[in-house]
């Protein structure tokens, strides 16, 4: 019976233990014909970065003169490869989308077809691009479409729900606003939602700040002890108390002769769209932001070397959910030290545009320029400048 219950409780912990083992897998040296890898070793803890060169008439698979990869659970990512240079890396073609090829890279004289994003349009109908001795022939541009729409209006204490950050927005798209708590939407039916029509979004909601029974903001509580409702300031409503003044349930008509309404205490959710943030826990963390903590709402800001992208504020939610949250997206030009891994960089390092800098590579004595053209990085492999080895 001891020897039974022992190899059931062996069969529940082995195989935590062979989990654990393979998740911190190391690697061993990739196969890189036409290159070289610093540094050489037998074999890499996961999580390792190798960086590669390529010998001359090759480059590597990816953009630059040196390429990096890391130790993955015993699997390297992206894979070290060396192709000829004639052969094209797939091209960056923004707010588009084209069939990636199965190697990662395009062979010499391939075409492409190109298909642009909601709300972008081919400029000049340009739809394929052929990779000829190494380079991309005439990459086709996605230019905004006339029916698109730019940035949703702000609107005062109120927050777009269930969306992310977009710079354009394709023609009939709905986005829906939502009150901070204490206030309530206005205008017709309190539509929150606005569309984008022809290039314009439609009018989107007022949200103003709630009023309660007696605080002079326009409405009338004659006669009511329980249900009754005021309308908002500058409506020119009057109170109607039915039969001389009823004990319950007065409404205050519209101007207009509109229909009532009457709120009700047994009614519906009546639950603000949100609550103060110290009813979701933790503040979430955002990579290279700060944050600004209010009572109703969290403000994030990202550092000099990255952009914000989404709302800037994180709400917490009714359902005690955090709201989508931004990141934080690099900049144009930023030199990330665990990216340019083979540089010895005292942190992040930002180029403008035009401009062009020297930085020392790991390697004693040698040096690698980086230069800012047209928002994208172009940098020379490290040489020893001292000793005449540079191109």
């Amino acid at each position: 019976m001891c020897v039974t219950y022992l190899g059931y409780l062996l069969l529940l912990w082995f195989p935590g233990v062979l989990h654990a083992q393979s998740a911190a897998q190391p690697c061993v040296a990739p196969r890189l014909p036409h290159g070289y890898i610093v540094p050489e070793q037998d074999q890499y803890a996961t999580e390792t970065k190798l960086t590669y060169a390529c010998e001359k008439g090759y480059k590597p698979a990816v953009e630059g003169w040196w390429a990096t990869s890391t130790c993955q659970s015993g699997t390297w990512s992206p894979e070290p490869e060396c192709i000829v240079e004639q052969a094209c890396i797939p091209p960056t073609i923004p707010n588009a989308k084209y069939s990636e090829s199965l190697t990662g890279w395009y062979k010499d004289g391939q075409k492409i077809w190109i298909t642009c994003d909601k709300a972008y349009k081919l400029k000049d109908n340009d739809a394929t691009t052929v990779c000829t001795n190494g380079s991309w022939s005439s990459v086709p541009v996605c230019e905004r479409s006339v029916d698109a729409c730019g940035a949703p209006p702000k609107v005062p204490h109120a927050v777009i729900m269930d969306h992310g950050h977009q710079e354009l927005f394709a023609a009939d798209t709905e986005l829906r606003y939502e009150c901070e708590d204490g206030y309530t939407a206005e205008g017709a039916g309190n539509d929150k939602t606005i569309v984008c029509i022809k290039g314009a979004w439609t009018k989107g909601p007022t949200c103003s700040s709630s009023s309660a029974p007696g605080t002079g903001q326009g409405g009338s509580t004659e006669g009511a002890t329980g249900g009754s409702e005021t309308q908002p300031a500058g409506r020119g409503t009057k109170p109607t108390t039915g039969h001389g003044g009823g004990s319950s349930g007065s409404s205050l008509q519209p101007a207009g002769g509109g229909s009532s309404t009457t709120s009700d205490s047994n009614g519906g959710d009546s639950r603000p769209p949100f609550i103060p943030t110290n009813d979701c826990g933790p503040n979430p963390i955002i990579p290279y932001a700060v944050v600004e903590v209010e009572r109703n709402y969290l403000r994030y800001r990202c550092d000099d070397y990255h952009t914000l992208v989404g709302l800037d504020t994180v709400v917490c939610q009714s359902n005690r959910w955090w709201s989508r949250r931004p990141v934080c997206k690099e900049k144009p030009c930023v030199l990330n030290p665990a990216v340019y891994n083979f540089l010895r960089l005292p942190g992040f390092q930002r180029l403008n545009e035009g401009q062009w800098r020297r930085f020392p590579c790991i390697w004693p004595g040698f040096t690698s320029d980086f230069e800012c053209i047209n928002g994208a990085i172009t940098y020379y492999r490290c040489c020893d400048r001292h000793n005449g080895h540079c191109p």
